[in-house]
């Protein structure tokens, strides 16, 4: 029974590239009722801010594991063995940014002045994959639906069910594009994950109070503006 609602999770979850990681359901799937990950992501951001000071959106770019890259791109007919473009990987572009609206982008933006409100994304623009030794990484930009202009501001990426785990590349994960002169960024990445996952019952990791068991796991991007 846990096994199967968990493989039915990983289905919802494999929209993020197209296919089913078959494998967990066959038998990977270790101790099946904790709250661990499945896919590990690098992530590489940009805010983007308007003339007049206000963020208008988030540029992401997301590496997937090789061994979820691998698994996603098989079956992809391409003109050279190997080697996969972007137009080629255009259909599972398109796949991937329409199953991360029911997730809500794993990205989360909040005005901290006023009261730390979430605001709200568009669909993504300017999407494409790109395959480059064995990974694959998902270009993508979310706009606002309103531009915040706020001293404070906090971005947030993360999966609440754990499922995807989010790391921020090690070298410059996060630039600001446009901000005023003055902005200041700050980063706040999550502790070891395996140090602090712990073992939950089947109905706790799939709703219930652990829902957004995720959310210990999130890496902060915080701008305080003058």
């Amino acid at each position: 029974m846990i096994l199967n609602r968990l493989c039915g999770l990983e289905k919802l979850r494999a929209g993020l590239v197209r296919l089913v990681p078959a494998l967990l359901c066959l038998g990977v799937l270790a101790g099946a009722a904790e709250a661990h990950p499945h896919v590990w992501v690098t992530a590489e951001s940009e805010l983007l801010f308007a003339p007049d000071g206000a963020l208008t959106g988030v540029r992401h770019s997301w590496t997937f594991d090789d061994m979820f890259s691998s698994y996603a791109v098989q079956g992809i007919e391409t003109r050279t063995k190997g080697v996969f473009t972007r137009e080629e990987l255009a259909p599972l572009a398109q796949t991937n940014v329409e199953s991360l609206k029911e997730f809500g982008f794993f990205t989360f933006a909040r005005n901290v002045e006023a009261g730390r409100k979430k605001q709200k994304f568009e669909e993504p623009v300017d999407y494409y994959l790109e395959h480059r030794n064995g990974a694959l990484t998902l270009h993508f930009t979310l706009p606002l639906k309103a531009p915040v202009k706020s001293r404070n501001l906090l971005v947030e990426v993360y999966d609440p069910t754990f499922f995807v785990d989010f790391a921020l590349a090690k070298e410059n994960p996060v630039k600001l594009v446009g901000a005023p002169d003055g902005c200041k960024l700050s980063i706040e990445r999550p502790s070891d994950g395996a140090s602090q996952a712990q073992t939950l019952g089947e109905q706790n990791f799939l709703d219930g109070a652990n829902a957004n068991f995720g959310a210990n796991f999130a890496n902060k991007i915080a701008v305080e503006c003058p």
